[in-house]
């Protein structure tokens, strides 16, 4: 068997969804595929996404809800759900916007209802939010989001101004998908 697959599909306008894409797969040893400007994957990513054990799913929120772009690839994996070619994938998302809610829960729900629309295995966080009176922004999963994880970075801010809790709750979220593959699925992990 060859070792296990995890490819992070994403759309990122600004690159702060591209830098949480980086961050959970070098945590995960994903493979990153990048939808692209019009809603298109690079060649052979329909096919790299067939192959994977594992699809994480990455967008920003825009107006509530996922990318145009990420949206037209939502629509287009419907000749894979007609075929159940992902059933029993693991699944897990993560989206970014400015706002601190920035309505990422109705995004991470589209993501989740697709998913199990192709009958995927859905991760959430699997971690407790940073919800005292002495929580400070960086601290690990300040959004606290459960069912995947949502980072938040101000409009005006560069992708290195991201809040590093927002980094470690992204670097701890791939180790995550990563464990929970291994766990579920240990004959992938024989090289």
């Amino acid at each position: 068997m060859s070792k296990q697959s995890i490819v992070i599909v994403y759309f990122s306008g600004f690159g702060h969804t591209q830098r949480i894409a980086e961050t959970v797969a070098t945590a995960s040893g994903a493979q990153l595929l990048r939808v692209d400007e019009a809603g298109n994957l690079p060649a052979g990513g329909w096919e790299q996404l067939a192959a994977a054990d594992a699809i994480v799913f990455g967008t920003p929120t825009y107006i509530g809800s996922v990318s145009w772009q990420f949206k037209k690839f939502i629509d287009e994996s419907s000749k894979v759900w007609g075929a159940m070619g992902w059933k029993d994938k693991l699944a897990a998302a993560f989206t970014n916007s400015a706002g601190m809610n920035g309505d990422k829960a109705s995004t991470l729900y589209a993501l989740f209802t697709m998913a199990q629309q192709h009958g995927m295995v859905w991760v959430g966080m699997g971690m407790l939010p940073s919800t005292t009176k002495a929580a400070k922004r960086d601290d690990i999963n300040y959004v606290a989001s459960f069912m995947g994880l949502a980072t938040t970075t101000p409009s005006d801010a560069s992708v290195d101004e991201m809040a590093p809790g927002d980094l470690e709750t992204a670097r701890r979220f791939g180790q995550r998908v990563a464990a929970t593959l291994a766990r579920l699925r240990p004959a992938a992990n024989v090289d």
